[in-house]
C-alpha cells in the first residue's frame, strides 16, 4: 500500500489498513490502533528529563481486539484480509480536512534525532485500557508507522501574477519603470519558472544588473506567532540598461532543495525515513478553517530587484505557488469537484523475531514481538 494520503481540500483520503494478530498470550489485554497528527517543536532527547516538545493536534483510536470496530470494508480491505489470512482485523481512519499537511523543518548539520515539524503516525499497541495514563505500554508491545498527508496541485491553473512599479531618483527628472509577470500562478517542484521582465529606464542613471530571489516564509501558528523568511534561490543577471534605454526579456529560475541543504529551519515536505524530499509545498487553506489548526503555513514570493548605479534599487514582488503534480492514477479534479478518493495502507505487525519479517506485512504476538530499542518510530519497513 501507499503511505501518502492526499488532501483534496474538500476531503482527505481514508486510511485503510489491516492488522494480523496472534492472540495466544494477550491475556486480558486489548489491541488498539491509533492515528495521531502531532507537532514536534523540540529535541526528542529532552523528553527524558520531563520536557515534552510534542503537541498532539488530533488523535483517534479504535479497538480492534476484542473486536469493537467494524469498518465498512473497501476493495483494498478485501485484498489485504485475503492475503493476511486468519486473525486479521481491518481498521479505517478518516482524516479531517482541517488538519495540516506533513511538513518537517530542516535540521542543522549538527542536529540529531527526529526533525521538528508536523507528522502523522499510525500506532498499534497492547493495553488493558484505551486511555489510562498510569498504564505502562512497553516498546515490544507497540509498532509504529509514519504516513504523510500531502496536497497536490489543483487541475485548474490561475492566471499569472503581474506587478509593476515606477520609481524616481534624486538628481534625475524621470523615473525607472519595472514590470514583471508570469504565465501562471502555480509551478511544480523542479520546474523552470520563466519571469517576463520589462524595464523602461527614463532616468539618467544606469541599471547595473538584475537580481532575482525566491523567499520561503514559514508561519508557525500552532504554539506561537513565530514567522520567519529564508531565501531559497538567488541569482544575479548581468543585464545593464543605459539611461533612456529599455530592456525586455524572460529570465528563468528554478528553486531547489539541493542548493539549500545547510539552511537550518527550512520547511520541507514531510520525510519518510531517509527518503529524499523537496522544499515544502505551498499551503492551500480551505475557507472556514482556523489557521491555528494548520500548524505550519508555507508560502513563497519572488523578488525582482534592479541594482541602480549611484545607490538605490527598484523592486517588485510576485507571489508563487510551488506544489507537486497529481501522480498518474489520481483523478484530476477542480477544487469544487474533489471527491473522497481512497489510498490505502497495509499495516501488519511483527512476529517473534525480526528476521521473520515478511515482505509488506508483519505479524503480531503479545509476548515476543518487539521493536529494537534503537529504532526510531518510522523504522518499520512497508
Amino acid at each position: 500500500g501507499k503511505r501518502d494520503y492526499v488532501d483534496h481540500v474538500s476531503s482527505v483520503d481514508k486510511v485503510d489498513g489491516v492488522v494480523k494478530l496472534d492472540t495466544a498470550d494477550f491475556g486480558d489485554r486489548k489491541v488498539f490502533v491509533q492515528l495521531a497528527c502531532a507537532f514536534r517543536y523540540g529535541s526528542e532527547d529532552l523528553d527524558v528529563i520531563g520536557l515534552s516538545f510534542r503537541k498532539d493536534i488530533w488523535i483517534q483510536q479504535v479497538q480492534i481486539y476484542p473486536e469493537s470496530h467494524k469498518p465498512q470494508l473497501s476493495a483494498m480491505h478485501d485484498t489485504l484480509l485475503k492475503k493476511a489470512g486468519d486473525n486479521a482485523h481491518a481498521f479505517t481512519f478518516e482524516i479531517p480536512n482541517n488538519l495540516p499537511c506533513s511538513v518537517s523543518l530542516q535540521p542543522g548539520p549538527d542536529d540529531k534525532g527526529k526533525a521538528c515539524g508536523v507528522d502523522f503516525e499510525v500506532k498499534t499497541y497492547l493495553a488493558k485500557e484505551k486511555n489510562n495514563p498510569d498504564e505502562t505500554i512497553e516498546k515490544k508491545d507497540t509498532a509504529r508507522l509514519i504516513i504523510r498527508k500531502v496536497q497536490y496541485a489543483p487541475s485548474e491553473v490561475g492566471p499569472g501574477p503581474k506587478a509593476d512599479i515606477c520609481k524616481s531618483f534624486m538628481m534625475s527628472d524621470k523615473p525607472v519603470h519595472l514590470e514583471a509577470s508570469m504565465d501562471k500562478d502555480l509551478y511544480f517542484h523542479g520546474e523552470a519558472i520563466p519571469i517576463k521582465v520589462k524595464i523602461n529606464n527614463e532616468s539618467n542613471k544606469t541599471v547595473k544588473k538584475i537580481k532575482v530571489t525566491v523567499d520561503q516564509t514559514t508561519d508557525i501558528v500552532l504554539y506561537s506567532a513565530d514567522k520567519y523568511t529564508k531565501t531559497v534561490f538567488s541569482q544575479e543577471f548581468g543585464e545593464t540598461v543605459d539611461p533612456s534605454g529599455t530592456f525586455e526579456n524572460t529570465l528563468s529560475i528554478t528553486p531547489l532543495l539541493a542548493e539549500n541543504k545547510e539552511k537550518r529551519g527550512l520547511s520541507l515536505d514531510g520525510r519518510l525515513k531517509d527518503e529524499d524530499t523537496n522544499l515544502a509545498s505551498t499551503t492551500i487553506i480551505r475557507q472556514g478553517v482556523e489557521k491555528d489548526m494548520l500548524g505550519i503555513l508555507v508560502s513563497y514570493k519572488i523578488k525582482i530587484n534592479l541594482m541602480v548605479a549611484g545607490g538605490g534599487d527598484v523592486t517588485v514582488e510576485l507571489p508563487l505557488m510551488l506544489m507537486h503534480p497529481k501522480p498518474s492514477g489520481i483523478f484530476s479534479l477542480t477544487h469544487t469537484e474533489m471527491s473522497d478518493l481512497s489510498t490505502q495502507c497495509m499495516f501488519l505487525l511483527p512476529v517473534r523475531l525480526f528476521h521473520s519479517l515478511i515482505h509488506l506485512f508483519f505479524f503480531f504476538s503479545s509476548s515476543s514481538f518487539s521493536l529494537r530499542p534503537e529504532q526510531s518510530k518510522d523504522d518499520v519497513n512497508v
